[in-house]
């Protein structure tokens, strides 16, 4: 009887997967602050997780994968960029934390599997 590790660990991995893709959007975005006419991204974790459970479970997503979404400025600027480094550090912050969640709980349920094939 094998372990399957994608069942084991939930939705968790799936998580893990978008929320180091959203890293790379955040950072991008960040990397290029001062750079005119960048169009700061972002992507919409809810929606995105919602998407690869529907195709997890063999269902049909109406959702496009990829398409980026464009964050609208508070205070737009005359060079046409439109990051906000506060906004964007936040953003990523928030992702960074959201990351380690998953990751903690990752690990949980490892150890526990480590526990029970060891017989603890």
């Amino acid at each position: 009887m094998g372990i399957n590790f994608k069942e084991a660990t939930g939705v968790h991995a799936d998580a893990l997967h978008l929320r180091s893709e959203r890293t790379r959007i955040l950072a991008s975005n960040i990397a290029n602050e001062n750079t005119p006419g960048y169009q700061a991204q972002d992507m919409d974790f809810a929606a995105s997780m919602a998407q690869v459970q529907s195709e997890a479970e063999g269902g049909l997503s109406l959702l496009s994968d990829g398409d980026p979404l464009y964050r609208v400025p508070y205070h737009p600027t005359t060079d046409g960029n439109t990051v906000e480094i506060g906004v964007e550090q936040a953003a990523f912050s928030q992702n960074a934390t959201d990351f380690q969640t998953s990751l903690t709980f990752i690990n949980m349920k490892l150890r526990g599997l480590a526990k029970a094939i060891n017989g603890q």
